[in-house]
């Protein structure tokens, strides 16, 4: 099995920083894409930023210039730094990762449980 775990989320003022992780654990072969969504009460989830197992990101316009997406594929993390938060950033944040699982060999979509992020004024 494989388990994607979130921490890094809380409460911050607007203005501030938070920086959010994401680790996967288990029978894992290697990771492709990981990205981070998230989804905000009465709203739909949405993404924020995804990066390749290559480095290559994508960011939700909103977020460009204020988050920055890493990874350490040593690790099997992958990072969310956010400044300049703003209070319509608040939200649970999600990770995702697709993952080719060692026994058998497949391409499988995981996503973690979400980490809160709440972000005052």
């Amino acid at each position: 099995q494989v388990q994607l775990v979130e921490s890094g989320g809380g409460l911050v003022q607007a203005g501030g920083s938070l920086r959010l992780s994401c680790t996967a654990s288990g029978s894992i072969f290697s990771i492709n894409d990981m990205g981070w969504y998230r989804q905000a009460p009465g709203k739909e989830r949405e993404l924020v930023a995804t990066i390749s197992s290559g480095g290559t990101t994508n960011y939700l316009d909103s977020v460009k210039g204020r988050f920055a997406i890493s990874r350490d594929n040593a690790k099997n993390t992958v990072y969310l730094q956010m400044n300049s938060l703003k209070p319509e950033d608040t939200a649970v944040y999600y990770c995702k990762a697709k993952i080719i699982i060692a026994i058998p060999a497949k391409l499988m979509e995981y996503w973690g449980k979400g980490t809160l992020v709440t972000v005052s004024s």
